[in-house]
């Protein structure tokens, strides 16, 4: 459905903020709170109105992004490891986070510290560390990139890089 299309949204002085599907888009548009910066070739009619689709918006007033790192959660976790047990490589809807430096033995629960793994996993490597257990990580657990341009990499328009650095 053309309404659920990805659109880039900038913030007032240019910087890559997020993305937003086109009903979001317009939206923000009519309500005045964006303005569409480039648009596409398609159309979006309304019974009294025609509206070209968006593929990227500018917010009329600026929004502070927060400078904070991002809180570690469950959900955080499974994203960051892409839904992917960091032991084995089995991409699951029922995956556990694991302490790599497990609890019991003063371990955090940090984003450094906490990997997405499947209950097998979990359940082998149980209180010890991944060499003890004779596992190995995957990828090593870090914080997330909360950078725009990371956040959008991957999911690039051809229409949007002239708005990203180096995507």
């Amino acid at each position: 459905m053309i309404t659920q299309n990805p659109v880039l949204v900038l913030n007032q002085n240019y910087q890559p903020l997020n993305i937003c599907n086109v009903k979001r888009a317009l939206a923000l548009i009519l309500l005045e709170k964006a303005e569409s910066t480039v648009d596409g070739q398609e159309l979006i009619k309304s019974p009294t109105q025609s509206f070209n689709i968006p593929i990227v918006i500018r917010l009329m007033s600026y929004i502070h992004k927060p400078i904070h790192p991002k809180k570690i959660s469950r959900q955080g976790v499974l994203s960051r490891d892409k839904n992917t047990c960091q032991y084995c490589g089995m991409s699951s809807e029922s995956l556990t986070l694991d302490h790599i430096i497990p609890k019991s033995r003063g371990g955090k629960h940090t984003w450094e510290n906490v990997v997405a793994a499947c209950i097998k996993c979990n359940h082998k490597k149980a209180g010890s560390t991944p060499q003890e257990a004779k596992m190995k990580l995957i990828n090593k657990a870090k914080k997330p990139n909360t950078d725009s341009n990371y956040m959008i990499k991957g999911k690039t328009v051809k229409e949007w890089k002239p708005f990203l650095i180096s995507v």
